[in-house]
């Protein structure tokens, strides 16, 4: 198991209005899986997320990432677990304007204390992997959509995480880059890396083996698209 979450809450407050993004969410992910969330705009997608990205804390509740409580750890060792075990791929790219391609992957690696050789090893097998070797030198203003993704998931990866989370991954690609993408993601998958991704996309969300629907910050229903082994 490397997500479990037990009657998450997360509530947001104002002077005036109390907001439930999440209520009582309890889901189960098997190390390996690739699991889709799809649900309407303002259903706790995007907030189930941060949580699990350890990049917010829940309201109350657990979740425990590979059997140790998370959520409620401090701002700083949320930190070192989630550069040491997460990679993340964003709907807008993420994309640091002022890197090349070859800075941006890299950078992670960089976090982690990668000795220099390394990561310049990693990163050009990476960037021939995604088909980008050619554009080690550009930055993200010079590339397209499609080829910004793939240098955002060698980023992703690069650090060799455990798991995956892809928030609308496709979402500002059309069908062709989308489905590049998508590939991308079901290959880490198909080698053991564990995926969770947000999807408004009902083909994209079937390429993951179990989709989980949210409505009101909580799980409505969960379809096995293929069984997980």
């Amino acid at each position: 198991m490397i997500i479990r979450t037990k009657n998450l809450n997360k509530v947001y407050r104002t002077d005036e209005v109390q907001t439930t993004a999440l209520n009582d969410l309890s889901i189960e992910i098997n190390q390996g899986e690739f699991v889709s969330i799809m649900g309407p705009s303002g259903c706790g997608k995007s907030t189930l997320m941060n949580i699990l990205g350890m990049i917010d804390s829940p309201s109350s509740g657990e979740y425990f990432f590979m059997e140790n409580e998370v959520g409620g750890l401090s701002e700083r060792k949320r930190s070192d677990v989630r550069k040491n075990n997460l990679g993340f791929v964003f709907q807008s790219f993420n994309l640091i304007d002022e890197l090349t391609v070859f800075e941006n992957v890299e950078l992670p690696m960089m976090y982690t204390k990668v000795p220099s050789a390394e990561r310049k090893k990693r990163t050009e097998a990476l960037l021939e992997e995604m088909n980008m070797m050619h554009r080690r030198n550009h930055f993200p203003q010079q590339l397209s959509g499609g080829q910004q993704q793939r240098v955002a998931v060698a980023r992703a990866i690069v650090n060799n995480p455990k798991l995956i989370l892809a928030d609308e991954p496709t979402g500002n690609l059309d069908s062709a880059n989308g489905d590049d993408v998508m590939k991308i993601l079901a290959d880490l998958n198909s080698k053991g890396t564990t995926i969770v991704m947000v999807t408004h996309s009902q083909y994209c969300a079937e390429f993951g083996n179990r989709i989980i629907r949210l409505l009101d910050g909580q799980v409505v229903t969960e379809n096995v698209v293929r069984q997980f082994l």
